[in-house]
């Protein structure tokens, strides 16, 4: 069997899959999904993938390139007329275009009573500089962060007295996404700041790590340190509501604890990076993942 891994940068990731799916006999290779051709000027409407004369039965996506709204539209059309031409996509499109969009995540999140912090999203930045006067009475921190965005870029405080950023500013883009900041417990009496990543897959939890960072960010790709967690039901309960609400194959759920104990779901990630996670895991994240997709066309790898 061949198979497409869509992404524009393999990296470690994509070399760790290549790999797991090469240990199942299959034969990974990498594409963008620009290279593709949505192709209606046959009797049947058709996708055309470089090195492929007929349609996988499966593709891994490990990413979706940023760039204009008919861009971004074609490339995520390619995956949906895929998955209309009987073709499993991994994950789901439906779940990757839910969990890119922070706002529709938290909506969701909201909707389905999982905690999650308090999140205003507005065009208007008289709405947002309202809801700003309204935290800063409230003694609430806000948090703005891109729309559309990964591994802590453009995350940043919006303080009381500092100007609103243009609507146009890299990283807001036109739409202001707020949320309460939640402070972390201390650690060791020490402020740490912390949160939590939880890898879910195929409806259960595989792996999960703390994650301390150096500032108030704590990705990984911002410097943060991974640390391993013994097994927690508060946890590991919270990340599956999560997966479950957003109908998903398989992610990378963040989660922080407030001061007072309660936990709260950041975001879900559709296309997880787990390097960092991989590093205290005990368990072949890749493997999982692989024999995870495998099995969604019947595959049995065990």
């Amino acid at each position: 069997m061949k198979i497409p891994i869509f992404t524009d940068d393999a990296g470690w990731h994509g070399a760790r899959l290549k790999e797991a799916f090469a240990i199942r006999g299959v034969d990974a290779v990498f594409l963008s999904l620009q290279e593709c051709v949505i192709n209606l000027s046959g009797t049947s409407p058709t996708i055309q993938i470089p090195g492929f004369n007929l349609l996988p039965p499966l593709v891994f996506v490990r990413g979706v390139a940023g760039g204009t709204m008919q861009q971004v539209i074609t490339r995520l059309n390619v995956l949906h007329m895929l998955s209309m031409l009987n073709v499993k996509i991994y994950n789901d499109v439906k779940a990757i275009e839910r969990t890119v969009d922070k706002a529709m995540t938290s909506f969701l999140l909201k909707k389905n009573g999982i905690s999650t912090p308090p999140t205003w999203v507005s065009e208007s930045r008289s709405q947002v500089e309202n809801i700003r006067q309204i935290a800063a009475q409230n003694n609430q921190t806000l948090v703005l962060k891109p729309l559309f965005g990964s591994q802590g870029l453009g995350v940043r405080k919006l303080l009381a007295k500092e100007p609103l950023p243009v609507p146009m500013q890299q990283f807001v883009d036109g739409v202001y996404y707020l949320q309460e900041l939640i402070e972390t417990p201390k650690i060791d009496g020490n402020v740490a700041p912390h949160d939590y990543r939880v890898f879910v897959i195929g409806g259960s939890v595989v792996a999960a790590m703390k994650r301390v960072g150096n500032t108030w960010v704590n990705n990984v790709a911002a410097g943060g340190r991974c640390e391993k967690v013994a097994e927690n039901e508060q946890l590991s309960a919270l990340a599956l509501q999560a997966a479950s609400v957003l109908e998903i194959d398989y992610c990378g759920v963040d989660i922080i604890q407030s001061a007072s104990g309660q936990y709260y779901v950041l975001e879900v990630n559709s296309i997880p990076a787990w390097k960092g996670l991989q590093s205290v895991a005990e368990i072949d994240i890749a493997q999982l993942l692989v024999d995870d997709c495998l099995s969604k066309i019947g595959v049995i790898t065990n």
